[in-house]
């Protein structure tokens, strides 16, 4: 299964489809592309998936869903030292065929 972790948007660096964004999710920050919502801009959330914004939310959807993902442990994983979420999702995908 794939998942895509709402977040917000803290920063944002580059123009056009370059745009990369610093997102917050929930205490941990990681990098994202915004090539798929050109409308993100500072203080947005956006639902990110493998290093892609790939759409935007509303606060009160994404503060529920990190919420929820806080509860089964989600978060920290994000913020372990290390941790490749795009080698993560591949590895999921090689195990469920």
């Amino acid at each position: 299964m794939c998942l895509a972790i709402p977040g917000k948007v803290v920063a944002i660096e580059g123009s056009d489809e370059l745009r990369m964004a610093r997102v917050d999710f929930g205490g941990v920050t990681r990098e994202a592309c915004l090539a798929y919502v050109p409308e993100a801009k500072i203080g947005d959330y956006v639902l990110v998936h493998v290093g892609f914004a790939i759409a935007t939310v509303d606060e009160q959807a994404a503060q529920e869903a990190l919420s929820l993902l806080a509860e089964v442990g989600e978060i920290e994983d994000l913020g372990k030292e290390g941790v490749d979420l795009r080698k993560e999702d591949a590895d999921l995908r090689k195990e469920e065929t």
